[in-house]
């Protein structure tokens, strides 16, 4: 299959809590540019998938931040821009952008890639991608497998079954959700376990389709509001709120329609400022600190970690190891890098104090 009929779709949504105080629900992460390349995550996943999509793009996000994604993304037709009225988990953000492809093109072809990941090897993942593209022909769901390279406990695992045909592609035989740090390492020791990206290569019609055997209700209103967009509003609110892989994948695979794609490209979803880190090479004489943000304003003694200045003020760090420090005009974080993930912990406490104003 050429990749003619081929649509991107970027959920754009998620409030980045664990990147707390730079991501907020008003700006989340896939707003900033996180990687030091010029170029926010939106932009970046845009950029990488403009070689296979042209402007076949559809991007679903929160009507609080439509303009920004305009603003981010110019070459984005207007009517590609979907909004929507409140977050309804990604089964949602998906099955409404492939109801609206199933009836503007019934042979098309969806692939959903988030707007926050950062991607090394483009080529390699453009790879992957047409060859997902090309399995998805058969009525298959495809997904792209990460390669694991360390034993995750913060991600859902994709175990691989036979391969079919002569390429890449193999049978899925069932989704795994997040394990515990021993069976993470079982998983890596037996080679058939890869990290669930959340990447879902499939026939619009086809998604749908299968929705509506599990979730008939959701396929049905998807449906509806694609041919009547003026009931967005009222339906919107009765819509199942499911992620994508409850609703479909898991499923599918116990009835072997899913199929994977093993990815080696490098892949990361900048959960936390400790990943954060991991992406950023170290700031010039500054060996072992990482910064995000003009480095001139971070001065360092006998100290380790990563820094993101955001106010113009001098941040400096003093005999300190692997302290992540974030300034923002109305808070400060500072967190040992191994308990980045506990950032959230402040996040619901604020949240329960009512102070949505720092959130």
């Amino acid at each position: 299959m050429s990749t003619e009929h081929f649509w991107a779709v970027i959920p754009a949504g998620g409030a980045g809590t664990r990147l707390w105080p730079l991501s907020r629900a008003a700006a989340p992460k896939f707003l900033h540019d996180l990687t030091g390349s010029g170029r926010t995550l939106l932009q970046a996943t845009w950029d990488r998938l403009a070689p296979l999509t042209g402007e076949r793009v559809l991007v679903v996000t929160g009507r609080a931040h439509v303009d920004a994604v305009r603003d981010q993304l110019p070459d984005l037709p207007a009517d590609q821009l979907l909004a929507e009225p409140a977050s309804r988990d990604s089964m949602a953000a998906i099955g409404w952008a492939a109801a609206l492809l199933e009836a503007r093109d019934p042979d098309a072809v969806l692939g959903s890639f988030a707007a926050d990941h950062v991607i090394r090897d483009e080529d390699a993942f453009r790879a992957c991608v047409t060859a997902a593209v090309e399995a998805a022909a058969d009525d298959l769901v495809v997904t792209i497998g990460i390669e694991p390279t360390h034993p995750a406990t913060g991600f859902g695992y994709i175990e691989l079954g036979e391969r079919l045909g002569d390429g890449p592609v193999h049978a899925v035989v069932q989704f795994v959700e997040k394990p515990d740090r021993e069976r993470a390492q079982e998983y890596l020791a037996t080679g058939r376990f890869r990290w669930n990206a959340g990447m879902f290569v499939v026939k619009a019609r086809v998604l749908l389709d299968l929705l509506a055997q599990w979730h008939p209700e959701l396929a049905a209103g998807l449906r509806a509001l694609a041919a009547d967009p003026s009931r967005l509003d009222d339906a919107w609110p009765g819509l199942e709120k499911i992620a994508i892989d409850h609703a479909v994948a898991e499923p599918a695979a116990a009835a072997g329609r899913v199929a994977v794609v093993p990815g080696g490209f490098g892949w990361d979803d900048v959960g936390d400022f400790a990943s954060l880190g991991g992406l950023l090479p170290d700031a010039a004489g500054m060996p072992g600190v990482q910064v995000l943000g003009p480095a001139d304003t971070v001065q360092v003694a006998d100290a380790t970690g990563v820094v993101v200045p955001g106010t113009g003020r001098v941040v400096a760090l003093v005999g300190l190891d692997d302290v992540v420090v974030v300034d923002t005009p109305d808070a400060v974080l500072v967190v040992a890098r191994d308990r980045a993930q506990e950032v959230k912990a402040v996040v619901d406490a604020l949240r329960a104090q009512g102070r949505t104003d720092l959130l």
